[in-house]
């Protein structure tokens, strides 16, 4: 580091002399060959000061940062800082940082000033904010203005609380109480205005949100959601999923307000907004859209968002508080009186939310609690005299057969419940075959249940699929013999049905899903009913093609009725075999066989090269349209189906340009957040297959590619496959090549121990593919510094690696060399130190079979010669003088840059004394001193 001092008192002068470009130069120079963190941070606060100059105040505000990191007590530091803020408008920080400077050292009549230009520029920046609050508030609270100004006065309210200082007057200012007269109003366009401007007032602010629950109350909100108006029943839903947010996620990110390390935790807070969205379910004043709002939230909000979290009491306090009233939901007919209004995605929706319950109960006890209370409510109305009863205890075991299917199987095992659903299939009341024969489809779900069911249901199917002249009742019958068809599942062996009955089942299931005169309803159990069938490799291909059938399918992909979402989302996992298949161990086959057990048969046309075809097939007719519009819907069971559909369609090199064109990159970055820690590495893995052959920046345009890099870093461990190790290495070097930005975002999300982990992998593979990300990563000032430590071997591995016989992994580690020892010269000097074999590795690089190598190696050495005149004469001492002598007279054009830097060594050692040029003689010959 002798050259440090020299180099920074140079950037002095310079930035004394006004020459602030070259100062600046000079201190960036510094901070690369700098190793002392105190020294860094001076580099830092000096290049911040030219930052300032030049008026590029980001990045003055980045160095001071970086300086104030190292010594928080730096005054200079801090005070470039705030005035890098004051330029970006960032007033509040400013004031803060000029505050603390004014308390270090209070005679300074310059931080005195700055303080005194930020309070002025904040109280006329409150100013004008206030006068505007004050003037939307005088309008809205105006009951003879004209409702087009109050309305334009609303809509500028909400664009005001989306900015701290104006969501903070309209807080000060009792503008709560005005936004609770609006929710009050009878006019939708002042309501969402309101809604809108509490979802500004709450977003990542935990004491206005407590504020706010305690004065708004949950009642009068709970009851803008359950309102009949769609737009503001979302609108609310909105509201309360930021408000969770910022009562939970907003302490983890201390996103906090002046006055909230104080303030108590709030859980009180969150479970009165729990208990109330409870009570929403059975109301029957409650819109059937508010009620789905309040089953989603629940679903968001009750269970872990990762079992590795112990606590679950969240989840045990609803089961006790509301699983009854949830299920008085799942029991609901529709079509009896009584009952609350339910939408078509209410049954599935309360399916969903008691599986997720289910799920995160941790011990026997407690799932044998659930399974005791699904009981009790079954048998009580079961138990009943009264038909009404029966039948929404029915309705009640097929929502728990579509959720967890454990309680559903045992709730149907109940004493006569099987019995009697046999029974009212054969009913003259519509509404109990309806009933009746949507849970014997479900309950078809047990391979043992469904031998019984054939054996005495098919029938009873039969003839109401042949006789009914309902068509309600008939394809529920027809999703009905669907499903027995496919109780085999994918075995092969285990068919239920005769040869070409499930193909014959199918071909009536495509052929109500094409007829645009059905209702939605009767089109979406035709779809359910190919959800089953496609377990049958010979109805895969039936429906692959089909384009029409395909294309009816996808547009209903575009609805909201999630049921319909669900079958479809089934349905292409198993055209594309995207489900998890366990492969027998051969022996225990083998045994199998001996013992005369079953063993299961995969169907000929589950072979690779059929799901291969089937998927072009599918790309061909649009399926990532509709694996986008289900994206949408932020349903978790759909995340799954969409997400190993994604994966299967990428799986083919060849075939990701496609996925890439349909929008396919874009739908694979909720799935990683929005899903179990299994499928995100699963989502992970297909955003890392598309980055690797598709242009990143065009897969995922704008900002969204600054998305990618957390999930692929997310590859970069043990507990992943070594396949999504090689896979993420391969997508980071792509990204890696790309941008400075992109490399930061790299380094930030700390890949760098991790990828320089995989350099020692034993694996060939993916030790060149961590040694190509690092060459592309060597390209950041902040990688270059990790090679300037004298404390590791980081550079004598790229050395050894340069002389490895594997051709990928030599031109990753010479090609990182050649960069490294061009960027910094003072590496030059300690590459002899690395290893007593350096020359005759770059001797084999420079006559290397790869003209790749032959370059990176002429690059090397003349890198070395730049650097130091000793290593000049030593490389001009071996032979590699002969081997340049050779390269620089080629005529391959195609060969010039190798021909150059050769030229370019001989050159140096001509100007070193080391050698003399014959201008008669056709080679360069040693100069003996």
């Amino acid at each position: 580091n002798g050259e440090l001092p020299g180099t920074r008192e140079e950037g002095n002068n310079h930035f004394k002399a006004g020459d602030v470009q070259q100062a600046l130069s000079c201190y960036t120079k510094a901070l690369k060959i700098s190793d002392c963190q105190s020294e860094s941070a001076v580099l830092y606060r000096n290049r911040a000061a030219c930052y300032l100059k030049l008026e590029d105040h980001t990045q003055a505000e980045a160095d001071a940062t970086k300086a104030l990191d190292v010594d928080q007590g730096d005054v200079k530091a801090r005070f470039r800082r705030a005035q890098a803020l004051q330029k970006l408008g960032r007033l509040d920080q400013a004031f803060t940082d000029a505050q603390k400077c004014a308390q270090l050292e209070p005679k300074n009549k310059a931080f005195q000033d700055l303080l005194r230009q930020l309070g002025a520029q904040i109280q006329q920046k409150l100013s004008s904010t206030d006068s505007r609050v004050q003037q939307m508030f005088k309008l809205l609270l105006d009951s003879s203005a004209p409702i087009s100004d109050r309305q334009k006065a609303a809509q500028n309210l909400v664009v005001l609380s989306r900015e701290d200082a104006g969501a903070e007057q309209i807080f000060r200012n009792d503008g709560v109480k005005l936004l609770q007269n609006l929710l009050d109003s009878q006019q939708e366009d002042l309501i969402l205005s309101a809604l809108r401007t509490l979802v500004g007032l709450c977003t990542g602010h935990q004491s206005r949100t407590m504020a706010i629950v305690n004065e708004v109350g949950m009642d009068r909100l709970c009851g803008v959601m359950g309102s009949a108006a769609s737009t503001v029943s979302l609108s609310a839903c909105h509201l309360i999923q930021v408000m969770f947010e910022a009562l939970t996620e907003g302490m983890k990110k201390e996103i906090r307000g002046k006055d909230e390390a104080i303030l108590p935790e709030p859980s009180r807070e969150l479970r009165s907004m729990l208990r109330h969205l409870i009570d929403m379910l059975p109301a029957s004043s409650v819109s059937g859209a508010g009620r789905d709002s309040a089953i989603n939230l629940l679903v968001k909000q009750v269970p872990r968002k990762s079992l590795k979290n112990p606590d679950n009491s969240l989840t045990l306090w609803v089961i006790d508080q509301g699983l009854k009233k949830i299920l008085e939901v799942a029991g609901t007919v529709p079509e009896v009186k009584g009952g609350p209004p339910l939408t078509d995605n209410t049954p599935m929706s309360c399916s969903v939310l008691l599986n997720k319950l289910y799920d995160d109960l941790k011990s026997d006890k407690e799932r044998e609690n659930f399974n005791k209370l699904c009981e009790e409510y079954v048998q009580y109305h079961f138990g009943s005299s009264d038909m009404e009863s029966k039948l929404r205890a029915i309705q009640t075991v097929s929502v728990l057969l579509q959720g967890p299917s454990d309680v559903g199987n045992r709730t149907l095992e109940l004493s006569g419940i099987m019995d009697a659903v046999i029974s009212l299939c054969a009913s003259e009341n519509i509404t109990h075959q309806q009933v009746a024969v949507e849970a014997l489809i479900h309950a078809a779900g047990k391979a043992k249940r469904a031998s019984f069911i054939t054996a005495n249901g098919v029938a009873l199917l039969k003839d109401l699929y042949k006789k009914s002249e309902n068509d309600r009742i008939r394809v529920r019958a027809l999703v009905g013999l669907c499903k027995l068809g496919s109780a085999g599942g994918t075995d092969f062996s285990m068919k239920q049905f005769a040869e070409g009955s499930t193909l014959k089942l199918a071909k009536q299931c495509r052929k109500w899903l094409c007829n645009e005169a059905l209702p939605l309803t009767s089109r979406r159990w035709a779809i359910e009913g190919l959800a089953y069938l496609t377990l049958d490799a010979d109805v895969k291909e039936d429906l692959v093609e089909d384009k029409k059938a395909l294309q009816a399918m996808f547009e209903l992909a575009k609805s909201e009725d999630k049921t319909v979402l669900y079958a479809v989302g089934s349905t292409l996992v198993n055209c594309t075999n995207s489900y998890d298949v366990e492969k027998p161990d051969p022996q225990m086959v083998e045994l199998a066989k001996y013992a005369k057990q079953h063993v299961p048969e995969e169907h000929p046309k589950d072979a690779r090269s059929f799901v291969e075809k089937r998927v072009v097939k599918l790309l061909e007719a649009g399926v990532v349209s509709a694996l986008v519009c289900m994206v949408k819907q932020e349903s978790p069971a759909l995340t799954e189906a969409c997400r190993e559909v994604i994966l299967a369609l990428v799986e083919r090199q060849e075939d990701r340009g496609l996925v890439v064109a349909q929008g396919g990159g874009k739908a694979l970055l909720p799935l990683v957040s929005e899903s179990t820690d299994r499928g995100k590495i699963k989502a992970a893995q297909a955003l890392a297959k598309i980055t690797i052959t598709s242009n990143p920046e065009i897969a995922f345009p704008g900002e969204r590619v600054y998305e990618v890099v957390r999930p692929l870093v997310s590859l970069l461990a043990l507990d992943c496959t070594m396949l999504q190790n090689f896979e993420a290495l391969m997508a980071l070097t792509n990204l890696a090549g790309i941008s400075e930005r992109l490399r930061l975002k790299i380094i930030k999300e700390k890949a760098v121990p991790k990828i320089e982990g995989y350099m020692f992998e034993e694996h060939d593979m993916v030790r060149a593919a961590a040694t190509e990300c690092m060459c592309n990563l060597a390209l950041s000032t902040e990688v270059q510094k990790c090679y300037l430590a004298t404390d590791s071997d980081r550079l004598k591995l790229l050395v050894l690696y340069s002389g490895e016989d594997d051709e990928r992994l030599r031109k990753a580690a010479s090609g990182t060399l050649a960069m490294l020892t061009g960027e910094m010269p003072e590496l030059c000097t300690r590459i002899p130190d690395t290893t007593s074999h350096w020359l005759e590795i770059f001797q084999a690089l420079l006559l290397g079979e790869s003209q790749d190598l032959r370059h990176r190696g002429a690059v090397i050495v003349m890198n070395l010669m730049q650097a130091d005149k000793s290593l000049a004469e030593k490389l001009m001492e071996s032979e590699a003088l002969e081997i340049l002598s050779v390269l620089a007279k080629g005529d391959d054009p195609k060969q010039a840059s190798i021909q150059k830097a050769a030229q370019r060594c001989l050159d140096l050692a001509t100007e070193y004394g080391l050698i003399r040029n014959q201008p008669f003689i056709q080679y360069y010959r040693i100069y003996i001193i």
